[in-house]
Protein backbone atom coordinates (compact mmCIF):
# COMPACT_ATOMS: atom_id res chain seq x y z
CA UNK A 1 0.00 0.00 0.00
CA UNK A 2 2.54 2.39 0.89
CA UNK A 3 4.46 2.00 -2.42
CA UNK A 4 0.99 2.41 -4.41
CA UNK A 5 0.36 5.69 -2.66
CA UNK A 6 3.46 6.72 -3.18
CA UNK A 7 3.47 5.64 -6.97
CA UNK A 8 0.57 7.25 -7.60
CA UNK A 9 1.78 10.78 -5.65
CA UNK A 10 4.62 10.33 -8.36
CA UNK A 11 2.55 9.92 -11.31
CA UNK A 12 0.18 13.20 -9.95
CA UNK A 13 3.18 15.36 -9.47
CA UNK A 14 4.62 14.25 -13.07
CA UNK A 15 1.30 14.92 -14.46
CA UNK A 16 1.48 18.26 -12.61
CA UNK A 17 5.10 18.56 -14.30
CA UNK A 18 4.30 18.04 -17.55
CA UNK A 19 0.84 19.94 -17.38
CA UNK A 20 2.99 23.37 -16.35
CA UNK A 21 5.55 22.39 -19.14
CA UNK A 22 2.82 22.39 -21.73
CA UNK A 23 1.62 25.46 -20.47
CA UNK A 24 4.44 27.18 -20.67
CA UNK A 25 5.19 25.93 -24.27
CA UNK A 26 2.17 26.75 -25.34
CA UNK A 27 2.26 30.34 -23.91
CA UNK A 28 5.86 30.39 -25.06
CA UNK A 29 4.79 29.56 -28.44
CA UNK A 30 1.78 32.44 -28.41
CA UNK A 31 4.49 34.76 -27.45
CA UNK A 32 5.83 34.33 -30.92
CA UNK A 33 5.16 34.89 -34.28
CA UNK A 34 3.81 31.93 -36.45
CA UNK A 35 5.96 30.88 -39.82
CA UNK A 36 2.51 31.52 -41.66
CA UNK A 37 2.29 35.17 -40.08
CA UNK A 38 6.17 36.38 -40.93
CA UNK A 39 5.86 35.18 -44.36
CA UNK A 40 2.58 37.13 -45.00
CA UNK A 41 4.22 40.07 -42.96
CA UNK A 42 7.43 39.71 -45.50
CA UNK A 43 5.59 39.26 -48.44
CA UNK A 44 3.67 42.42 -47.75
CA UNK A 45 6.93 44.11 -46.97
CA UNK A 46 8.01 43.19 -50.60
CA UNK A 47 4.62 44.54 -51.74
CA UNK A 48 5.41 47.83 -50.73
CA UNK A 49 8.85 47.85 -51.46
CA UNK A 50 8.05 46.82 -55.24
CA UNK A 51 5.41 49.65 -55.44
CA UNK A 52 7.47 51.83 -54.55
CA UNK A 53 10.00 51.05 -56.89
CA UNK A 54 7.73 51.28 -59.65
CA UNK A 55 6.59 54.16 -58.70
CA UNK A 56 10.07 56.29 -58.56
CA UNK A 57 10.63 54.90 -61.28
CA UNK A 58 7.70 55.63 -63.44
CA UNK A 59 8.48 58.98 -62.00
CA UNK A 60 12.36 59.20 -62.90
CA UNK A 61 10.91 57.93 -66.82
CA UNK A 62 8.31 60.64 -66.83
CA UNK A 63 10.68 63.53 -66.23
CA UNK A 64 13.36 62.10 -68.69
CA UNK A 65 10.52 61.55 -71.59
CA UNK A 66 9.18 65.14 -70.86
CA UNK A 67 12.68 66.77 -70.80
CA UNK A 68 13.49 64.70 -73.76
CA UNK A 69 10.54 66.14 -75.61
CA UNK A 70 10.94 69.68 -74.43
CA UNK A 71 14.10 69.55 -76.23
CA UNK A 72 13.76 67.42 -79.36
CA UNK A 73 10.84 70.45 -79.99
CA UNK A 74 12.81 73.12 -78.93
CA UNK A 75 16.03 72.28 -80.67
CA UNK A 76 15.42 69.22 -82.51
CA UNK A 77 12.30 70.26 -84.68
CA UNK A 78 14.01 73.26 -85.86
CA UNK A 79 17.22 71.32 -87.08
CA UNK A 80 15.02 68.47 -88.74
CA UNK A 81 12.99 71.00 -90.53
CA UNK A 82 16.34 73.61 -91.66
CA UNK A 83 18.71 70.51 -92.19
CA UNK A 84 16.55 67.38 -93.87
CA UNK A 85 12.83 68.55 -94.75
CA UNK A 86 13.82 71.57 -96.70
CA UNK A 87 16.50 70.27 -98.65
CA UNK A 88 14.40 66.99 -99.39
CA UNK A 89 11.77 69.19 -100.48
CA UNK A 90 14.01 71.89 -102.45
CA UNK A 91 16.55 68.48 -103.83
CA UNK A 92 12.71 66.45 -105.19
CA UNK A 93 11.25 69.78 -106.81
CA UNK A 94 14.47 70.26 -108.38
CA UNK A 95 15.67 66.74 -109.63
CA UNK A 96 12.61 64.57 -110.39
CA UNK A 97 9.31 65.38 -112.00
CA UNK A 98 6.50 64.06 -110.02
CA UNK A 99 5.68 60.73 -112.20
CA UNK A 100 9.52 59.87 -111.48
CA UNK A 101 9.68 60.97 -108.03
CA UNK A 102 6.59 58.36 -107.09
CA UNK A 103 8.34 55.51 -109.06
CA UNK A 104 11.30 56.41 -106.67
CA UNK A 105 8.80 56.08 -103.48
CA UNK A 106 7.50 53.24 -104.45
CA UNK A 107 10.89 51.51 -105.19
CA UNK A 108 12.14 52.51 -101.45
CA UNK A 109 8.60 51.34 -99.90
CA UNK A 110 9.45 48.31 -101.85
CA UNK A 111 13.14 47.80 -101.20
CA UNK A 112 13.56 48.98 -97.95
CA UNK A 113 11.92 46.40 -95.69
CA UNK A 114 14.02 44.15 -97.17
CA UNK A 115 16.91 45.38 -95.54
CA UNK A 116 14.73 46.26 -92.52
CA UNK A 117 15.39 50.09 -93.12
CA UNK A 118 12.48 51.99 -91.84
CA UNK A 119 10.45 53.51 -94.82
CA UNK A 120 8.46 56.50 -92.25
CA UNK A 121 10.47 59.06 -94.42
CA UNK A 122 9.31 57.80 -97.75
CA UNK A 123 5.42 57.40 -96.55
CA UNK A 124 6.24 61.26 -95.19
CA UNK A 125 7.29 62.27 -98.48
CA UNK A 126 4.37 60.72 -100.14
CA UNK A 127 2.46 62.68 -98.65
CA UNK A 128 4.05 66.01 -98.33
CA UNK A 129 3.71 66.00 -102.21
CA UNK A 130 1.41 64.06 -103.24
CA UNK A 131 -1.27 64.67 -100.78
CA UNK A 132 -4.09 61.70 -99.23
CA UNK A 133 -4.96 60.59 -103.14
CA UNK A 134 -1.92 59.52 -105.12
CA UNK A 135 -0.17 59.42 -101.73
CA UNK A 136 -2.28 57.21 -100.52
CA UNK A 137 -2.24 54.91 -103.46
CA UNK A 138 1.65 55.35 -103.59
CA UNK A 139 2.47 54.09 -100.20
CA UNK A 140 -0.10 51.36 -100.57
CA UNK A 141 1.42 49.85 -103.79
CA UNK A 142 5.19 50.27 -102.49
CA UNK A 143 4.54 48.87 -98.68
CA UNK A 144 2.71 46.05 -100.42
CA UNK A 145 5.41 44.93 -102.86
CA UNK A 146 7.47 45.67 -99.71
CA UNK A 147 5.24 43.21 -97.66
CA UNK A 148 5.50 40.34 -100.57
CA UNK A 149 9.58 40.93 -101.00
CA UNK A 150 10.81 39.80 -97.82
CA UNK A 151 8.19 36.48 -97.72
CA UNK A 152 9.76 35.25 -100.44
CA UNK A 153 12.76 36.11 -100.08
CA UNK A 154 12.42 34.35 -95.93
CA UNK A 155 10.99 30.69 -98.08
CA UNK A 156 14.78 30.52 -98.71
CA UNK A 157 15.99 30.82 -95.83
CA UNK A 158 13.46 29.01 -93.48
CA UNK A 159 15.72 26.70 -91.07
CA UNK A 160 18.04 29.34 -90.35
CA UNK A 161 15.23 31.92 -89.48
CA UNK A 162 14.04 29.23 -87.46
CA UNK A 163 17.03 28.92 -85.10
CA UNK A 164 17.01 32.23 -84.76
CA UNK A 165 13.87 32.88 -83.51
CA UNK A 166 14.17 29.82 -80.72
CA UNK A 167 16.47 32.26 -79.30
CA UNK A 168 13.73 34.20 -78.19
CA UNK A 169 11.13 32.23 -77.50
CA UNK A 170 8.13 34.84 -76.59
CA UNK A 171 8.24 36.56 -79.67
CA UNK A 172 8.50 32.66 -81.36
CA UNK A 173 5.29 32.28 -79.61
CA UNK A 174 3.74 35.24 -80.68
CA UNK A 175 4.86 34.80 -84.33
CA UNK A 176 3.54 31.03 -84.34
CA UNK A 177 0.19 32.27 -82.93
CA UNK A 178 0.15 34.02 -86.53
CA UNK A 179 -0.12 30.82 -88.46
CA UNK A 180 -2.55 29.14 -86.49
CA UNK A 181 -6.32 28.88 -87.41
CA UNK A 182 -8.45 29.40 -90.25
CA UNK A 183 -8.07 31.89 -93.30
CA UNK A 184 -10.09 34.77 -91.60
CA UNK A 185 -7.64 34.28 -88.08
CA UNK A 186 -4.94 34.42 -89.94
CA UNK A 187 -6.24 37.22 -92.05
CA UNK A 188 -7.16 38.98 -87.97
CA UNK A 189 -4.09 38.49 -86.70
CA UNK A 190 -1.86 39.79 -89.49
CA UNK A 191 -3.54 42.98 -89.24
CA UNK A 192 -3.58 43.07 -85.84
CA UNK A 193 0.62 42.35 -86.24
CA UNK A 194 0.60 45.55 -88.79
CA UNK A 195 -0.79 48.16 -86.25
CA UNK A 196 0.57 46.87 -83.10
CA UNK A 197 3.92 47.73 -82.11
CA UNK A 198 5.34 44.15 -83.58
CA UNK A 199 8.49 45.13 -85.67
CA UNK A 200 6.83 44.20 -88.58
CA UNK A 201 9.94 44.29 -90.59
CA UNK A 202 10.82 41.11 -89.18
CA UNK A 203 7.53 39.70 -88.76
CA UNK A 204 7.68 39.76 -92.65
CA UNK A 205 10.51 37.20 -92.44
CA UNK A 206 9.97 35.45 -89.45
CA UNK A 207 6.23 34.40 -90.58
CA UNK A 208 7.58 31.87 -93.20
CA UNK A 209 8.16 29.14 -90.74
CA UNK A 210 4.56 29.28 -89.48
CA UNK A 211 1.94 27.44 -91.34
CA UNK A 212 0.32 31.02 -92.29
CA UNK A 213 -0.97 30.71 -95.85
CA UNK A 214 -0.09 33.63 -98.68
CA UNK A 215 -3.17 35.23 -99.13
CA UNK A 216 -4.41 35.68 -95.40
CA UNK A 217 -1.18 37.03 -94.65
CA UNK A 218 -1.54 39.58 -97.87
CA UNK A 219 -4.98 40.64 -97.53
CA UNK A 220 -4.05 40.60 -93.69
CA UNK A 221 -1.15 43.09 -94.27
CA UNK A 222 -3.29 45.27 -96.48
CA UNK A 223 -6.08 45.51 -94.28
CA UNK A 224 -3.15 46.65 -91.48
CA UNK A 225 -1.73 49.14 -93.38
CA UNK A 226 -4.28 51.54 -94.14
CA UNK A 227 -4.72 53.42 -91.10
CA UNK A 228 -0.33 53.61 -90.86
CA UNK A 229 -0.71 55.38 -94.58
CA UNK A 230 -3.38 57.70 -93.10
CA UNK A 231 -1.52 59.05 -90.57
CA UNK A 232 1.96 58.68 -92.23
CA UNK A 233 -0.45 60.99 -95.05
CA UNK A 234 -1.32 63.36 -92.68
CA UNK A 235 2.08 63.63 -90.68
CA UNK A 236 3.58 64.46 -93.90
CA UNK A 237 0.63 67.28 -94.65
CA UNK A 238 1.64 68.73 -91.04
CA UNK A 239 5.20 68.63 -91.36
CA UNK A 240 4.99 70.75 -94.69
CA UNK A 241 2.47 73.14 -93.34
CA UNK A 242 4.98 74.30 -90.83
CA UNK A 243 7.86 74.10 -92.79
CA UNK A 244 5.84 76.64 -95.04
CA UNK A 245 5.08 78.60 -91.66
CA UNK A 246 8.44 78.19 -90.53
CA UNK A 247 9.75 80.06 -93.03
CA UNK A 248 7.65 82.86 -94.62
CA UNK A 249 6.32 81.26 -97.29
CA UNK A 250 2.62 80.50 -95.64
CA UNK A 251 0.39 82.22 -92.57
CA UNK A 252 -2.28 80.23 -90.90
CA UNK A 253 -5.83 81.91 -90.61
CA UNK A 254 -7.53 80.70 -87.45
CA UNK A 255 -9.51 78.27 -89.06
CA UNK A 256 -6.55 76.20 -90.34
CA UNK A 257 -4.60 76.44 -86.90
CA UNK A 258 -7.87 75.08 -85.28
CA UNK A 259 -7.95 72.19 -87.66
CA UNK A 260 -4.86 71.34 -87.27
CA UNK A 261 -4.82 70.82 -83.47
CA UNK A 262 -7.87 69.27 -83.93
CA UNK A 263 -6.95 66.55 -86.47
CA UNK A 264 -3.38 66.30 -84.65
CA UNK A 265 -5.41 65.08 -81.44
CA UNK A 266 -7.55 63.14 -83.68
CA UNK A 267 -4.47 61.40 -85.59
CA UNK A 268 -2.57 60.94 -81.64
CA UNK A 269 -5.77 59.10 -80.26
CA UNK A 270 -6.24 56.99 -83.38
CA UNK A 271 -2.79 56.08 -83.21
CA UNK A 272 -3.06 54.91 -79.42
CA UNK A 273 -6.64 53.60 -79.28
CA UNK A 274 -5.08 51.45 -82.56
CA UNK A 275 -2.28 50.42 -81.06
CA UNK A 276 -3.46 49.20 -77.65
CA UNK A 277 -6.14 47.41 -79.14
CA UNK A 278 -4.40 45.11 -81.11
CA UNK A 279 -2.06 44.87 -78.48
CA UNK A 280 -4.99 43.55 -75.84
CA UNK A 281 -6.49 41.85 -79.28
CA UNK A 282 -3.20 39.91 -79.76
CA UNK A 283 -2.84 38.90 -76.08
CA UNK A 284 -6.20 37.74 -76.02
CA UNK A 285 -5.67 35.65 -78.75
CA UNK A 286 -2.57 34.20 -76.99
CA UNK A 287 -4.68 33.07 -73.82
CA UNK A 288 -7.52 31.64 -76.23
CA UNK A 289 -4.84 29.47 -77.60
CA UNK A 290 -4.56 26.08 -76.34
CA UNK A 291 -1.36 24.75 -77.48
CA UNK A 292 0.73 26.88 -74.72
CA UNK A 293 4.60 26.30 -74.60
CA UNK A 294 7.25 29.19 -76.23
CA UNK A 295 9.10 26.96 -77.88
CA UNK A 296 8.66 27.52 -81.56
CA UNK A 297 6.64 23.76 -83.42
CA UNK A 298 9.26 21.77 -85.40
CA UNK A 299 9.07 23.18 -89.58
CA UNK A 300 6.12 22.07 -91.42
CA UNK A 301 7.03 19.63 -93.91
CA UNK A 302 5.16 21.73 -96.68
CA UNK A 303 6.22 25.59 -97.44
CA UNK A 304 3.15 28.01 -96.64
CA UNK A 305 1.56 27.85 -99.97
CA UNK A 306 2.06 30.89 -102.89
CA UNK A 307 -0.28 29.75 -105.45
CA UNK A 308 -3.38 31.24 -107.01
CA UNK A 309 -5.56 28.25 -105.98
CA UNK A 310 -9.64 28.56 -105.45
CA UNK A 311 -9.01 27.25 -102.18
CA UNK A 312 -6.62 29.90 -100.88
Amino acid sequence: MPDSLGLEKGDAKSRGQLKEDNEYVRLDINDQPSSWESNSIFKQEQIRKSSLSWWIRATIWCVLSLIVIVSFVKWGVPFIFEKVLIPILHWEATSFGRPVLALVLVASLALFPVFLIPSGPSMWLAGMVFGYGIGFVIIMVGTTIGMVLPYLIGLLFRDRIHQWLNRWPQKAEMIRLAGEGCWFHQFQVVALFRVSPFPYTIFNYAVVVTKMRFWPYLWGSIAGMIPEAFIYIYSGRLMKTFADVQYGNHHLTTVEIIYNVISLIIAIASTVVFTIYAKRALDDLKKVDTKGGHEMEKLPLERPKVGFSVRE
